[in-house]
């Protein structure tokens, strides 16, 4: 398989699918720039080796073009942070499009408008009426598939080599992320410096294991993390489950826990869980105390309570001392961790403690050797909050494609390049 390092763009248009989805507020401004930096070192790989670069990303999820959308809201600082004088192209496959791309010198940029503009690029069809019938709907997606090969030719027809460095897409068989790729041979093909971190680390992570391995999966539902929790049970020695998801599995074993979030149809799942757990040997670890709340508030009334005698009209918010400590004996302990999702309401700074707790201990480990991965928006935003980035192995970029990763699922966008 090619590689970005060994490769020499000199010379070469490169198409480069970035994810620049970045969070902007009212006047536009970009509040956390963290992706666009992250492709930074491919940018500027390709540019000081002699080669120009054509810009795809999408911003949002726009069902067509809106100015709220655009990407010519973030020319200006992408300029700033390569130091290039970045050209616009208003319609990614226009008339513009192609006669920019077309005239790029060695040295230069194209930032290609919104690819989400165009329903090709997810390959969904758009406008369809609501009582349509499910032969219209057939139809509709027969129509834009179609067109969505003609479109993801076109983006590739700008360019001599393709290389991907949008991890966070890659669980997305989209025209940029994944179609495109057939468009170029194997050596004209290539992950950027990001996707091939962010596939290392996931590599590692799942396959070159030091244990103990501990996991540490939180968020408000179980449904959204079954498979997850469930390919996870095959690796780890310890499996931390924590956040709202906590409660469904006290319910499920008799608990009291007053208003707090639960889904009751999951009961038996999480049952189920803890039976194949203790069958493949798996430490499962839960919170055994909470700190609770009269109200959903960071201003509520507060207590401690124990996650499975929590009081009618309180809920947990975040986890207790006991749990604290019972979580970071585990993680200190451990040589490979993975942490996916925040122990409570981290939003609230009254409810951070436990997730900070989790972090240290996280950070602990990794100083005395361990391997940490932090992946998955919250948890991600939680390490960022809490100043402690630094001092674990790897922040990945991807949520929901990091997610399918550790599912076991084979990314679109990985297959695309890679082949198989």
């Amino acid at each position: 398989m090619q590689t970005i390092d060994s490769f020499n763009f000199a010379g070469k248009k490169a198409f480069v699918r970035v994810d620049f989805n970045v969070p902007l507020d009212e006047q536009f401004n970009i509040t956390d720039d963290t992706r666009i930096r992250a492709a930074l070192p491919t940018l500027k790989k390709i540019l000081s080796d002699g080669g120009s670069v054509i810009i795809g990303s999408h911003l949002g999820r726009p069902k067509g073009v809106t100015d709220t959308y655009s990407l010519k809201h973030i020319l200006k600082h992408v300029s700033d942070l390569l130091g290039v004088d970045v050209q616009f192209a208003n319609d990614c496959i226009g008339e513009e499009a192609k006669v920019k791309a077309s005239a790029l010198q060695p040295g230069e940029v194209l930032l290609l408008e919104n690819l989400r503009f165009y329903a090709e690029e997810e390959g969904k069809p758009r406008g369809l009426a609501e009582d349509a019938s499910e032969q219209e709907k057939a139809a509709a997606k027969k129509a834009v598939k179609e067109s969505q090969k003609k479109f993801a030719e076109t983006l590739a027809s700008y360019a001599d080599v393709y290389v991907n460095d949008a991890f966070g897409t890659a669980h997305r068989a989209h025209a940029s992320t994944a179609l495109m790729a057939a468009y170029f041979d194997a050596d004209h093909k290539m992950f950027g410096y990001l996707m091939e971190k962010e596939v290392k680390a996931v590599e590692k992570v799942l396959n070159d294991i030091n244990r103990p391995f501990t996991a540490i999966m939180g968020g408000s539902k179980v449904s959204s993390k079954i498979e997850v929790i469930e390919n996870l049970l095959n690796k780890v020695d310890n499996l931390i489950i924590t956040g709202g998801m906590t409660y469904t599995f006290m319910k499920a074993l008799g608990g009291k826990i007053g208003k707090s979030i639960c889904e009751d149809d999951k009961l038996d799942l999480a049952l189920e869980l803890l039976a194949k757990a203790k069958e493949k040997g798996v430490n499962l670890v839960l919170a055994e105390d909470s700190k609770i709340a009269d109200d959903f508030s960071n201003d509520a009334k507060t207590a401690y309570a124990p996650s499975n005698e929590i009081p009618d009209g309180w809920e947990g918010m975040d986890i207790g001392p006991k749990t604290e400590e019972k979580y970071g004996k585990v993680i200190r302990a451990s040589q490979t961790i993975l942490w996916n999702g925040p122990t409570g309401v981290f939003e609230f700074d009254n409810f951070t403690h436990g997730s900070r707790s989790v972090a240290e201990a996280i950070v602990e480990a990794t100083k005395n050797g361990a391997y940490s991965l932090i992946g998955g928006g919250d948890s991600v935003a939680c390490i960022n909050k809490f100043g402690l980035a630094d001092g674990v192995s790897y922040v990945s970029t991807g949520g929901g494609a990091l997610l399918e990763a550790i599912e076991g699922k084979t990314l679109p966008g990985i297959e695309a390049i890679r082949g198989y």
